[in-house]
């Protein structure tokens, strides 16, 4: 694969969250001397976009002096879109590695689904180009990133060092928001079955008009103990490896085995 001018491993990094967030910054610094780093990110919070892509309007970008001495974009679209435009646009090529967050905020469980951080990593994996997606437990725009950072520098140092890379991996990272010394390690997980139990609360505006606010209970269906929130739980980094092929092999083989579609 394609490395820069000085035969460093090619690192692409984008986010959910918009190019301004402390989550990107912290991930910037964190793989800074692992390669040559390029930011592509939204000029706007994505959250829940998910797989989203811009079909119907035109997407801009717009260099930005964020990072230093860092290449940064900012697009007008969504993370898959990001990735997108990197490769095409901006790289004209496959960078080694594509690395989207750290986001404020769980993408474990069904979380995943959702994400447009994960979705960003996805995109870049569907292309062929190793990706990682990463996560801390807190929400705050404040959250203290530091922990996270030796994480990430780790994880993706790691990884880099790996002779040959699957074209297709995809790593779900999501870190507990507990100083460094509590973390208790990293562990390979399953996602858990858990989801947020949804409701719409119903509000009236100052015009007299209804409105309505999604909120919900995050729930765990999932007793085991290999899973990515149990592993959270006990103050374990969860790494979940992700595909994008979300064939039911067992269902497939029930299904050729019947006569319900004979």
């Amino acid at each position: 694969m394609a490395k820069s001018k000085k035969n460093e491993p090619v690192i692409l990094i984008t986010n959910d969250d918009d190019i301004t967030s402390p989550g990107i910054r912290s991930l910037v610094e964190a793989v800074k001397g692992l390669g040559k780093i390029v930011v592509v990110a939204p000029d706007k919070p994505q959250s829940g976009m998910g797989h989203a892509i811009t079909i119907g309007s035109p997407l801009r970008m717009n260099k930005m002096n964020l990072f230093g001495d860092i290449e940064a974009w900012q697009t007008s679209g969504t993370p898959v879109d990001c990735v997108k435009l990197a490769v095409d646009k901006i790289l004209h090529r496959k960078p080694d590695i594509c690395l989207s967050g750290i986001n404020h905020g769980a993408n474990h469980s069904i979380n995943v689904l959702y994400s447009g951080t994960m979705s960003a990593a996805m995109e870049a994996s569907i292309e062929g180009i190793p990706s990682i997606g990463f996560s801390l437990m807190d929400y705050r725009y404040d959250a203290d990133f530091e922990p996270s950072k030796k994480i990430v520098h780790k994880i993706v140092s790691e990884i880099l060092k790996q002779k040959k890379l699957d074209d297709h991996l995809l790593l779900n990272v999501n870190i507990p928001s507990v100083p460094y010394n509590d973390i208790k390690g990293i562990k390979i997980c399953k996602q858990a079955y858990a989801k947020y139990e949804e409701d719409f609360d119903e509000r009236t505006d100052p015009h007299g008009k209804k409105y309505f606010w999604l909120t919900g209970e995050f729930k765990n269906f999932d007793k085991g103990k290999d899973t990515d929130v149990f592993a959270l739980q006990q103050n374990y980094v969860s790494v979940v490896p992700v595909q994008f092929d979300l064939t039911n092999y067992t269902l497939k083989k029930v299904l050729e085995k019947s006569k319900l579609f004979k």
